[in-house]
């Protein structure tokens, strides 16, 4: 097989959340791998368990191994890379990630509720992270595209910022290092299903930039939106 993707999905889901963005990178003659590593692990536990799936993955392929994320997913790339980078790594596309955390997350720790909600990755969720997670993920010295959604659903504006997603704002998207930046229409959980972010995904993969269907704005290079 001449590539693979690496899908990892958000928080509270499983792989098979990612499973039409799989179909759809098949049909492009990707290999794909969707693991399931659940809510109830810390990041440290998450690429524990990761680190020799992934590496199994990668012997089976012929070129690149990419990867696409959504959201929690996309801090789990960064760590992953951080820590047992892929031989082969490709070009890394995130969708809706809280790359600079989520208010959302902030509020649910001075709620206390954090650990039944989050669970033990919650600290990498928030905006005011603690030295030792921010450290977990790492600088971006690969080929990466982040794409964020701006329909807010009903998440007040003194909680969340606009332009946001519903969980995370177009802002927190945002990561010193990438590629480039798309802002789409599209709500934070529809992300892996929507047809303009998995045509904007595949588009990088295969091009290093987005370029297909109606986007709000972009940019590149140190994540300025154009």
């Amino acid at each position: 097989m001449p590539s693979g993707v690496l899908l990892l999905h958000g928080h509270g889901r499983t792989g098979l959340s990612m499973g039409f963005l799989g179909s759809e990178l098949g049909a492009e003659g990707h290999a794909t791998l969707a693991p399931s590593y659940g809510m109830r692990r810390g990041m440290a536990e998450i690429l524990a368990f990761l680190a020799p799936r992934v590496a199994a993955f990668e012997q089976t392929l012929d070129g690149p191994l990419h990867i696409v994320t959504h959201s929690l997913g996309g801090l789990v790339a960064r760590a992953l890379i951080a820590t047992e980078r892929p031989k082969r790594l490709g070009r890394v596309v995130q969708l809706a990630p809280p790359n600079q955390g989520s208010e959302l997350a902030d509020l649910l720790f001075d709620l206390k509720l954090s650990a039944t909600v989050l669970g033990p990755v919650g600290g990498v969720l928030r905006t005011r992270r603690l030295r030792a997670d921010e450290a977990l993920l790492g600088p971006v010295d690969y080929e990466l595209g982040v794409v964020a959604g701006d329909v807010p659903g009903l998440v007040p504006e003194r909680v969340l910022p606009r332009p946001n997603d519903g969980k995370v704002s177009v802002a927190a998207t945002r990561l010193d290092g990438m590629a480039d930046h798309i802002v789409l229409p599209v709500a934070h959980s529809l992300m892996p299903f929507h047809p303009l972010s998995v045509a904007e995904a595949i588009a990088f993969l295969n091009d290093g930039r987005f370029g297909r269907g109606p986007r709000h704005g972009s940019g590149h290079g140190s994540g300025q939106e154009g």
